[in-house]
């Protein structure tokens, strides 16, 4: 029974390789696709494979080369940067009044203080921030403008 299977399949396998070249592309395995590539022609109504002589005289146009990077930004602060927020500045600032905290709120006096680190900068549609977050304090980091940053010497704060 097995030998017959076997011939059977053998006997499928040949007809396939007679009938469609595809099926024998299809054993050959995934791995071995024909390759297509792309020729841009300079005249599409006629594709001539030989160039005429006045082509070959041709010098090629210089294209600009792909490897001009953008600009990196150059940012006012650095990472590590330590910081503290302007009071005034913050206070009559859209990031102070979209938390809804009451006037004089006392529970963000450790952002007055001399303790944030500059984790990140990015310059967004609005301006350029700094992901700031604060040394000793269990809250997470925010974005605030650098506008409203002091840069600071050294890191000054007691621990509790």
């Amino acid at each position: 029974m097995a030998s017959l299977l076997s011939s059977s399949a053998a006997l499928h396998d040949r007809s396939l390789s007679l009938t469609s070249p595809s099926a024998a592309l299809a054993r050959a395995g995934p791995h071995r696709a024909p390759r297509i590539r792309a020729v841009s022609s300079t005249d599409p109504q006629k594709e001539t494979p030989a160039k005429s002589s006045t082509e070959a005289t041709k010098t090629p146009v210089p294209t600009p080369s792909p490897t001009s990077l953008p600009k990196k930004p150059v940012y006012s602060m650095k990472k590590g940067q330590i910081v503290r927020v302007d009071k005034e500045k913050y206070l009559n600032s859209i990031n102070y009044l979209s938390v809804g905290h009451p006037p004089y709120y006392k529970g963000l006096d450790y952002i007055y203080e001399d303790r944030g680190e500059v984790l990140e900068l990015r310059i967004f549609e609005t301006g350029e921030h700094a992901l700031v977050a604060w040394v000793g304090i269990p809250t997470a980091p925010a974005w605030l403008p650098t506008d409203m940053l002091i840069k600071s010497e050294k890191l000054d704060y007691e621990r509790m």
